[in-house]
């Protein structure tokens, strides 16, 4: 499974980069207006930082401003994917973007049939949100699951994002559902990697190798 940051900020970006474990980026129109630069700019040094896909969302609302759009923003770099979304004008689209050869990511996917729908228009990946979908009492992983069943069951290609994680239990049944990737906030990668007897262990390995040397007077 792959790990993807969902974040724009460069700083966040350069440490997530630096462990190694980074395949790519996520970005929205409203994790760009955090970093308050012109999102051309941010996009163009984010792409400069991570050779994976970085996905830069549209924000018209008909097909034909999208795809003017995804146009410019492809120009970018050859790793930009181009978040659309999971509207009638985004298959539109979809379709026009997955035959001029741009990547694209189909982003708000609520249901198994809208991740179905995109599959069929083209769509490169798809962004299921579980969070939200928590957020409204509803089990997000579900989604994940019913998504992964299907594509299976028509070795579709599309690839699922499994998007909006809240925390370190969402990436586990990803990984246990068999989603492509997973894109999380900067801190729940960082939650990732914590755990408890982690720190009692290394504190317990440091005081008795200080009791050692103290003993032989070193």
């Amino acid at each position: 499974m792959k790990l993807f940051i969902d974040t724009a900020n460069l700083e966040e970006i350069k440490e997530a980069n630096s462990l190694g474990i980074l395949d790519g980026v996520t970005t929205n129109p409203t994790l760009l207006a955090r970093e308050k630069r012109e999102p051309v700019v941010q996009l163009r040094e984010i792409c400069s930082i991570v050779k994976g896909p970085v996905s830069a969302e549209v924000t018209a609302q008909d097909y034909q401003g999208m795809v003017k759009e995804a146009e410019e923003l492809a120009k970018i770099s050859e790793n930009i994917v181009i978040k659309v979304p999971t509207t009638l004008e985004g298959l539109k689209t979809t379709k026009i973007l997955s035959q001029r050869g741009i990547r694209t990511n189909l982003t708000l996917c609520f249901s198994p049939l809208q991740a179905l729908l995109v599959a069929k228009a083209g769509a490169t990946f798809v962004s299921p949100f579980v969070g939200r979908l928590d957020d409204i009492s509803t089990e997000g992983m579900d989604l994940v699951s019913d998504v992964k069943l299907i594509y299976d069951n028509y070795k579709i290609k599309t690839q699922i994002i499994v998007a909006s994680i809240r925390h370190p239990i969402h990436v586990l049944e990803a990984a246990r559902i068999g989603a492509d990737i997973v894109t999380c906030p900067f801190k729940v990668i960082i939650h990732l990697l914590k755990h408890p007897l982690t720190d009692i262990g290394i504190e317990r390995f440091l005081s008795d190798w200080k009791k050692l040397k103290d003993t032989l007077g070193r």
